[in-house]
């Protein structure tokens, strides 16, 4: 008992040793599956937290609110070149599906809080679980600061979000999979009928219109570098680099020829380096093309001499007008792309496929693989190399962080309420407003992708242990005084608006049912809606409709929590 009475005390003389040990054990948890049921991370976390809490330990300072500024930031700076982008040309009808979207979601969660009666706090947790936009916890809470009410009424409030959060996230994660792999293709005509669609809609953007390869890689396809020897009767008199090519070429493959030993010595081919019988050739491309090209050419050779040579994996990003709106199949036809191959292609972090009719945007990231010289060549008429550094721009999220919580605490009266974004609001548009930049600016410095990763979950999980930690002693209370009724409200604020976004995307926007899908996950904010959708009807090409909603449904949506505030206070 003395030793257990000793790790309390110190746990409250030293709160950051309790909120480390919620982050670790909560992660743990998150990590935890039963078959394809997991809590999650955000929900762990706070579990942990609440048990944790249990010891009535108190954290005192601004810890909570500097880690969920870090977050909104880093969620704005991810979306941000995607959210703008978005704003103009094609991806207008899909910004306005996400806004439709967004709105069923808070209208629906304000009709059942007040059918049911619930006070400000009871929404915002219902809204955040259901919703599954946890941000939600950290802006309703900054913005019920602003209500005119007693301190009393304010901590009653607060103390409930997390309780409400935690009824309604279970499902919010679950229904929301089920009901966009299950539900929404029988919505749909059914799930033989949306595959079949899908399948033509993958052929449709697969036709190529410029070369004379039907073949397009989809991410993460290996590409392999293979040394043959030239003994078949094709190199009976000597052919030309560009010969063998348009040989390739003209059986529907895209294959280069990346180099040549003639006569024991090693060559780095033009299009007329001539390769005679007997001759060895380095072959780049699909795996697959290489080995089954074997027997046209001749035996494959172990020549690590030959082999010996640098290849480059490169991450570019799309900024260059040559690059912006084109095609994959345009792309691959230009010359500077000689001898590269598009292996993948990231859209707001999100991938997206690789095929002929994928058009390519402003701030998407392109990787491309082939020789350093080659790559070297191509890397700079698409956009900036992006290549692989340890270093974040500090400044960049110091003051985008500083300007937007300035801006963020500007208010305006509508009657007698004070309405403004909040610190949390306005750390997310310079978010935003940074990403945007970085888009159009790649050179002046950025965040790499494992940098935004870490701000984001260390950020909202920071921001969540303490307030599973700080509302422990209370949750249990809580628990009791919602009941089992919060978890079937949630329910309903979670399907009803997916429900109807289903039937909208499809009766009034005319989207394809994968698109349709993708739109939706995306509006919605559930990437494990994207998977057990991809899973469902085999097909990634539902990441087309996710990647422009996701931006838009993520701020909106994050935004709305002010609005759940004002409307519910």
């Amino acid at each position: 008992m003395q030793i257990f009475d000793w790790i309390v005390q110190t746990f409250r003389d030293n709160p950051s040793i309790p909120l480390f040990l919620t982050l670790g054990v909560g992660f743990w948890v998150g990590q935890l599956k039963y078959k394809t049921f997991s809590l999650g991370t955000v929900t762990s976390v706070l579990l942990v937290g609440v048990l944790v809490g249990q010891m009535n330990i108190p954290i005192p300072g601004p810890i909570k609110n500097v880690f969920f500024l870090l977050f909104l930031f880093a969620i704005g700076y991810s979306v941000g070149p995607q959210f703008f982008k978005s704003l103009k040309g094609d991806g207008i009808k899909q910004v306005l599906f996400a806004c439709v979207l967004c709105v069923l979601c808070l209208v629906t969660t304000w009709v059942v809080a007040k059918c049911m009666g619930y006070n400000v706090g009871e929404a915002v947790g219902v809204f955040a679980g259901a919703q599954t936009i946890s941000a939600v916890i950290g802006v309703g809470t900054d913005t019920m600061s602003s209500l005119n009410v007693s301190d009393a009424t304010r901590k009653e409030w607060i103390d409930i979000i997390p309780v409400a959060y935690a009824v309604c996230y279970i499902f919010g994660t679950i229904g929301s999979a089920y009901i966009l792999a299950n539900v929404g293709p029988m919505l749909l005509g059914g799930l033989k009928k949306v595959k079949a669609d899908t399948a033509e809609l993958e052929k449709e953007m697969n036709q190529s219109s410029v070369t004379s390869d039907p073949n397009y890689i989809d991410a993460n396809r290996p590409v392999a570098f293979r040394a043959y020897k030239a003994t078949s009767d094709f190199f009976a008199s000597p052919r030309s680099v560009d010969e063998i090519e348009e040989h390739i070429k003209s059986n529907g493959r895209r294959l280069f020829v990346e180099r040549v030993r003639s006569n024991g010595k090693i060559v780095e081919p033009t299009p007329q380096t001539m390769v005679a019988q007997n001759d060895e050739i380095v072959l780049s491309g699909r795996r697959e093309y290489i080995i089954a090209d074997e027997g046209w050419v001749g035996p494959e050779v172990n020549d690590a001499e030959l082999l010996n040579f640098p290849a480059e994996q490169l991450n570019v990003v799309v900024t260059k007008k040559g690059a912006c709106g084109k095609t994959v199949d345009q792309l691959r036809a230009c010359k500077y792309m000689y001898g590269v191959t598009i292996k993948s292609i990231k859209r707001g972090g999100v991938s997206i496929p690789v095929l002929a009719q994928t058009v390519l945007e402003a701030g998407d990231t392109i990787s491309i693989v082939g020789l350093k010289m080659e790559v070297d060549q191509a890397a700079p008429m698409i956009g900036y190399a992006d290549r692989a550094t340890t270093k974040s721009n500090v400044i960049l999220i110091g003051l985008g962080i500083f300007i937007g919580c300035i801006i963020g605490v500007l208010s305006v009266k509508i009657g007698n309420v004070p309405v403004s974004l909040s610190t949390s609001g306005g750390a997310l548009i310079s978010g935003l407003v940074c990403g945007w930049l970085r888009g159009k600016r790649p050179t002046i410095g950025g965040i790499p992708e494992s940098a935004t990763w870490l701000l984001n979950n260390l950020g909202l999980n920071v921001f969540i242990a303490v307030i599973g930690i700080t509302s422990g002693p209370s949750f249990i209370t809580g628990i009791k005084e919602v009941g089992f009724t919060m978890f079937f409200m949630g329910v309903i604020c979670t399907s009803v608006p997916l429900i109807l976004g289903i039937i909208i995307g499809d009766k009034i926007f005319k989207f394809r049912p994968a698109i349709n899908l993708g739109c939706n996950a995306g509006g919605r904010t559930t990437t494990a809606g994207l998977g057990a959708i991809e899973e469902s009807i085999g097909s990634t090409v539902p990441a087309m409709g996710y990647t422009v909603t996701y931006a838009v449904g993520n701020t909106l949506l994050i935004l709305m929590g002010v609005a759940l505030v004002l409307m519910c206070a």
